[in-house]
């Protein structure tokens, strides 16, 4: 089994889905004419956009969910494991990644409100639902959502419990099962009270952490403020084959850089377009751009933070691809050769500056940052399961969700598997390679959102949505909202 999921994965997650992921990016950036530069100041004015209703939640909510499925352990251990196999330089590749995913993000979020639903009261959207009303393939569709709710229900969650327990047992000696119990019960609490309930803590949680993690990480780069010239420049001449000491890692740099990036930011993947559905907003375009700025916040700021903390106090090690041949060393670089790649690298650094709380501070960090991931899973994966029983007015299998999602925590914090983490990498992998072809055939739409919203804009009119006016006719609840003025 293991040997066959191996096999899967290397084929889904082969660089034809990094070129894939890059070059939709490119490709979206010179469509949009890199709305990314050209809007980045409406995209920080629209962050406050749009109040929260009965069926939706606010622009900011909708962005702290999205985040918190966005920034998660991938920004503390994932930034560390790039630098430890493709050096320094892949930090820039994660920047890139960053820059041109943001355009792959408004697209598909564009995507999710244009052909969002309103379901049991609830506003619906993402991948499944504008493959079946823009593409009109219902087999895809349905498809896309049972790998959704496999990947994002299932396996994935046991994975983040796992983190979890491991940073709080290393910091305070709790038990993992201690950890695990406690976990599930505030996930009941919270998941129990439904999607406003979510959107709520998410809005309080996501930029407390987010902020707190960035604020320690400064304080550090300014404890040695006169190596970061050097460090910055060491990033740009690694990332080009420019740096002698790095140089057997220039195309793993590349490699790993852009592996994290798309794992991080998730641009492209199709898990925050669900999320971007549920906000009340006059206009798709709005959300759009606020689901682009939550790719920067996430890579330029926290895994920037995560990489220069590293880099600028020494705590890592750069693996050297040819360990094992005759004469070469297993390090290009040692700066911590008693620390493993991960996580380790970041609680190190943390300690050069706060020794003995440093990782204290990162276990906490890991908790608040995985466990917010976990609920973003459980959101994606309640959204899929609406979709797929849509027809039926029974509850039952948004429950049964909850109570596996419970169970999956509690087993996941004592006992995860690697195959475990490979299948969940298999689902993921399976909905990018679904979501970016399908955003790619079915990209006119919200580019006409885009050039409706600018027009408007430009008129000086707070712009609202009428689907018949870009030529969209299936889009009912846009339609329903503009003929009666709800907006």
């Amino acid at each position: 089994m293991e040997e066959i999921v191996t096999f899967l994965n290397d084929i889904i997650w082969s660089n034809a889905l990094i070129v894939l992921c890059l070059g939709a990016g490119l490709y979206f950036s010179l469509r949009t004419r890199f709305l990314q530069v050209r809007h980045f100041r409406e995209m920080f004015r629209l962050l406050f956009d749009g109040e929260s209703s009965e069926s939706g939640v606010s622009s900011f909510q909708a962005l702290s969910m999205s985040l918190a499925g966005r920034v998660g352990t991938g920004n503390i251990a994932g930034v560390a494991t790039a630098i430890a196999f493709g050096g320094p330089g892949a930090l820039f590749w994660m920047w890139t990644v960053a820059f041109f995913g943001a355009s792959t993000a408004f697209i598909e979020a564009t995507l999710a409100q244009i052909y969002k639903e309103e379901n049991k009261g609830l506003l619906r959207g993402g991948p499944s639902f504008y493959i079946e009303r823009g593409l009109g393939v219902k087999w895809f569709a349905t498809a896309f959502a049972i790998v959704a709710v496999v990947a994002m229900g299932i396996l994935l969650p046991g994975v983040q419990a796992n983190s979890v327990a491991e940073g709080i047992q290393n910091a305070f000696q709790l038990d993992s099962w201690i950890t695990g119990i406690s976990l599930a019960v505030i996930f009941a609490a919270i998941v129990f009270g439904g999607v406003k309930r979510i959107a709520k803590f998410t809005e309080l949680i996501v930029p407390f952490m987010a902020a707190g993690y960035i604020i320690a990480a400064i304080i550090i780069i300014a404890v040695d403020i006169d190596q970061l010239p050097g460090i910055i420049s060491l990033i740009f001449k690694s990332a080009f084959n420019q740096e002698a000491g790095f140089g057997a890692v220039f195309g793993l740099a590349v490699q790993w850089g852009v592996k994290r990036g798309i794992y991080s930011n998730e641009a492209g993947q199709g898990s925050a377009p669900h999320i971007a559905a549920a906000a009340n907003v006059s206009h798709p375009t709005k959300q759009g751009l606020v689901q682009a700025f939550s790719v920067y916040i996430d890579t330029l700021l926290v895994c920037t933070a995560t990489g220069f903390m590293i880099l600028i106090t020494g705590t890592y090690n750069v693996q050297n691809p040819a360990f094992g041949s005759k004469g070469e060393s297993e390090f290009l670089y040692t700066g911590l050769a008693s620390v493993s790649p991960g996580a380790g690298y970041t609680q190190s650094a943390m300690d050069t500056v706060f020794p003995g709380y440093g990782s204290y501070f990162v276990a906490i960090a890991l908790f608040f940052f995985a466990f917010t991931t976990i609920l973003a899973y459980y959101y994606i994966a309640e959204t899929n399961v609406s979709y797929l029983t849509r027809k039926l007015k029974s509850p039952f299998y948004n429950h049964l969700l909850r109570a596996v999602m419970i169970l999956v925590i509690i087993y996941g914090s004592v006992n995860t598997a690697k195959l475990a983490w490979d299948i969940g990498d298999l689902g993921v992998g399976l909905m990018a390679w679904f979501n970016i072809i399908a955003i790619l055939i079915l990209q006119k739409p919200a580019l006409a959102a885009l050039k409706d919203y600018e027009k408007q804009r430009k008129a000086g009119k707070n712009p609202i949505f009428n689907p018949k006016d870009i030529g969209v006719d299936n889009a009912p609840l846009w339609e329903e909202l503009y003929e009666n003025r709800k907006l």
